[in-house]
Parts: C-alpha cells; structure tokens; sequence
C-alpha cells in the first residue's frame, strides 16, 4: 500500500512513516518544507503526483497557546489544510486517516468521552480549528478515520523532556494536579494507526495508552521515580496555573470501540514511559 503522510517532522508523523516502512508499505512523507497544505494548489498537485492508497495527516498547528493570538493562521492550517487534503482524497478515491484531538471537546464532566459524542463548545483556538478539520474530513472523504489522541509524547519537545529538563535544575516543580486523562507514545500509537489503515473499519476513534486515567500531576511524579530524580512535585490547580489557552479539565477517553472493530489496545502508559525513557539514554 502507498500511502501519504503529512508532518513527519513531527512527534507522530516520524514514527508512522517508520512503522510503515517497516511492514514494507511505500510511505511518502512530507512536512511544511515539502508541502504547505495551506497552498490548495500545492496540495491538488503533490497528492494527484503521488496518487496514494490512503493519506495518515499528522500535521497541524500544535501551539496551543500561540493560536490564542494566531487564530487566523491556526485556522488555515487545522481546518484549511485540512479540508484541502480532504477534498483530493475524495477526487481520488483514497483512504483519509486524520489525527485529532480531546481539545474537541469541552473538558467538563467526569465521564469518559465517546469517539461519537457530540462536540459543543471547544476551550480554545486550537480546539476549535482541529474540530473544524473533523468536519472537512466527515463531509469530503467516505473512507475516514478521525483518530482523538491526548497527551502526547514522543520524538522531539514533550512533557516528559520539560520535566526532566526542568528536574535538573529545581529540587521542587509544580504541575496541575486537577486535569484528567491518559498520555500517548507516539510509538505505540503508530503501530495501531497502521493496523487501522490496513482495514476499511471507518469512524471516529479514541486511541491513547491504557493504565488508567491520571493527572498531570500523577504523570510528573512517575517520570521523576522512573528516571530516579530526587524532585520534589508540588499539586496546583488549573486556577493557580494559569496558561493563555484554556486546558480541559475532563480528557479521559472511552476506547472500547478499538476492542469492538478488533484492534489491539495500547500498553499501560508507565510502561511506555519506560520504553521511553530507554531511548533518551545516552
């Protein structure tokens, strides 16, 4: 299978590409360098060249606070682009998998969100403009998948590496200890999102690893004990951690659709944080 994938300079779109190349897919991988998907033409005429079985789009506009002040261009990238992509991918015919996120929703409640809730009022910029793409993708391609992901980590600038960073030079940091959900190793995750764009099983889907649902908090004290750091975690609230964007405060994600269409789920998050850590050694 030939398959398009966008943003490989990023923390998923590096790992994808590898994993498709590894079950000896042909993976195209382009990032803004290549590609600008906010250039409709660019897009029509790099796609069309290509001519590719299923397109995986990883890239996006990721700055969650900086879209607070760049909504216009947060907009051309998240939805724009999107829908761009979305539109050749229906001329063609081909499989679209797009990478969302649980900034969709409104991150209140305590119930775990369904991939088929409905979205109402995303927090932020950045929320809003990634739903707004959800859409492209629903009303150009037939063959979608809308995959939600939370709390990424992975290749390049991540919570782990901040905390770890951070660690180095404070005995003390502090970290919201009043947001839920469950981190995602890209790692893992593209190994599930190949498995799903080998098959026609199409739908919205949430995919993080398992272990439970935890906070920021919780997240930052397992990566000092894993890393065997003497740093002291300090629970705050969102309230006293103000950031320019608003987080949510409900992220946790109902993944029993991944069990029903027959999928493997991901490994528990502290042993992908193992695994992780092994590869920043040295």
């Amino acid at each position: 299978m030939k398959v398009f994938v966008t943003g490989v300079k990023g923390q998923l779109g590096f790992d994808v590409v590898n994993e498709l190349t590894k079950r000896g897919h042909q993976a195209i991988g382009v990032d803004i360098d290549e590609l600008d998907i906010t250039d409709e033409v660019a897009v029509n005429r790099m796609l069309r060249d290509a001519a590719p079985d299923a397109v995986i789009h990883c890239a996006a506009w990721t700055a969650v606070d900086a879209a607070e002040d760049n909504e216009t261009q947060c907009r051309l990238v998240n939805a724009g682009g999107t829908e761009h992509i979305a539109r050749v991918c229906k001329k063609l015919n081909c499989k679209m998998m797009y990478i969302s996120t649980d900034y969709v929703f409104d991150g209140t409640g305590t119930r775990p969100w369904e991939p088929d809730d409905p979205v109402t009022t995303p927090l932020n910029v950045y929320g809003q403009t990634k739903y707004e793409g959800e859409v492209a993708v629903r009303e150009n391609v037939e063959k979608f998948f809308v995959v939600r992901i939370a709390w990424v980590f992975g290749k390049g600038k991540n919570f782990i590496r901040t905390m770890l960073q951070l660690g180095q030079t404070h005995d003390q940091v502090t970290v919201v200890a009043d947001q839920f959900g469950t981190p995602t190793y890209t790692y893992d995750l593209a190994r599930l999102l190949v498995d799903m764009i080998e098959t026609d099983k199409y739908g919205n889907y949430h995919a993080t690893n398992e272990g439970g649902y935890i906070t920021w908090y919780d997240f930052a004290c397992e990566i000092f004990r894993q890393a065997g750091m003497d740093v002291k975690v300090k629970p705050v609230s969102s309230a006293e951690y103000a950031a320019r964007a608003k987080r949510p405060v409900n992220s946790r994600m109902n993944k029993q659709k991944l069990i029903d269409q027959g999928f493997a789920l991901l490994p528990n998050w502290q042993d992908a944080l193992e695994r992780y850590l092994k590869t920043l050694e040295g």
